[in-house]
């Protein structure tokens, strides 16, 4: 089988090395790819993606990032008789769209927070003024992991509100949604569809916030881990029940088959699993931990959902536990040195997988290339020891100008301190 992964960060990296720990040996490219994955299979910058899989008789593709699902690249592969996993665009309209998400949600019975959809600043500054503080305000569309803030206080709210409405985030921040804001732990909960069908694949807790003990800017995830305490067998199968399959046959239902991966974000409420959000696409750095423990094989599985017929005999994972630290560039979410040199990372190896995010080749010299440059993954039978095989890694490698949060997995710690 020749599959071509689409995309240039840790999550395709992690998606590229358990293809190539499949059991039917996949012949896997890149496209862009980044220094750490060029180290693994071949790398080609591919300007026509339809064009290219003729030419190469591509049996699959596998699209990593949201923004070509959202801009209808699956569609095009389809068109051309190509297999791919992800959604067409229709169907990606769940990431793309809050409120297409949030109107799912009504149609379907499934459990979110409250809301409203407000296409003007004063609209939306009278339902905030009605519902008061706390609440979650959300540009509606694709704002690069941004565009999403937890207002504790009204002025808050109102900031982020003409934030949004001025133009911070582009076309995205043109209509917004106000939400409830839900009280809980949150958690990461990934299903698989072939259009008819969702299937569990796992669950993992990010760590969103830069700083230490949760605290500072939101990022696009500092770390994570899998499993997590709080995503027992109950709740993954409630998720399953009330929210992702309802979801995938609600909109197969109306002429939109749903094929990929659907990453459902969830708070666990006191009244039970919630959905915050959907996206279209696997979680980075969720996926890093998840497949780090994927024992099945992964071409096999992806290609299945692909082509309509999903085989679950593909899917197993260990009974392990993983653990993966984010290494962005100092600065990172605001501001950061880009081409710093990073050293070490073969003496690093020797104690956890070092995943390649944002980095490159500078006259033969590895350099950051990213805010989030490594994700340095590890697996033991306790979380314990796959931390301290993690920090360990982290603590090897030579570069000045990184820095990491050194608490991932602290909830899950907290839980068997108590």
């Amino acid at each position: 089988m020749k599959i071509l992964v689409i995309g240039s960060g840790g999550r395709e990296h992690a998606l590229i090395q358990a293809l190539l720990r499949s059991p039917s040996k996949p012949s896997v490219i890149a496209s862009p790819g980044n220094a750490g994955i060029a180290k693994d299979v071949p790398c080609q910058q591919i300007a026509d993606v339809v064009d290219y899989c003729k030419k190469e008789t591509i049996d699959l593709v596998i699209v990593g990032p949201e923004q070509p699902l959202v801009d209808g690249l699956a569609d095009q592969l389809r068109a051309a008789g190509i297999a791919v996993f992800g959604p067409d665009k229709a169907a990606a309209a769940v990431e793309a769209s809050k409120d297409f998400t949030k109107k799912l949600c009504d149609k379907y019975n499934l459990p979110t927070a409250a809301y409203k959809t407000c296409s003007s600043q004063e609209e939306a500054l009278a339902y905030l003024k009605e519902q008061g503080a706390p609440i979650v305000v959300k540009a509606d569309g694709l704002a690069a992991g941004k565009g999403v803030t937890v207002a504790m206080t009204e002025a808050e709210a109102t900031a982020a509100i003409a934030e949004c409405f001025a133009g911070a985030f582009g076309d995205a921040g043109n209509t917004v949604v106000l939400e409830e804001c839900l009280i809980g732990e949150e958690t990461s909960v990934f299903a698989l569809s072939d259009g008819k069908r969702a299937v569990l694949f796992a669950s993992a807790q990010d760590h969103k916030r830069v700083g230490d003990g949760d605290t500072g800017p939101n990022t696009g995830g500092m770390g994570t881990y899998s499993p997590a305490p709080c995503s027992t067998a109950a709740i993954e199968k409630e998720v399953m029940d009330k929210i992702c399959t309802p979801a995938i046959e609600g909109l197969a239902s109306e002429g939109i088959p749903y094929i990929g991966v659907l990453f459902a974000g969830i708070m666990i409420t006191a009244k039970g699993p919630k959905l915050i959000e959907f996206n279209c696409r696997f979680g980075d750095p969720e996926t890093q931990v998840m497949f780090a423990r994927f024992n099945g094989d992964a071409a096999k599985l992806l290609h299945s959902c692909a082509v309509g017929n999903l085989d679950t005999q593909y899917l197993s994972f260990a009974d392990v536990s993983a653990l993966c630290v984010v290494m962005a560039s100092k600065g990172y979410p605001g501001n950061y040195a880009k081409h710093t040199p990073i050293k070490n990372l073969d003496a690093a190896a020797t104690h956890a997988t070092i995943l390649h995010a944002g980095t490159s080749e500078k006259d033969g010299q590895l350099v950051s290339n990213g805010g989030r440059v490594l994700n340095i993954v590890a697996t033991a039978p306790a979380l314990q020891e796959a931390y301290d095989k993690a920090y360990k890694a982290v603590d090897t490698i030579d570069w000045p100008e990184g820095f990491c949060r050194r608490d991932i997995g602290w909830r899950a710690f907290k839980k068997d301190a108590a």
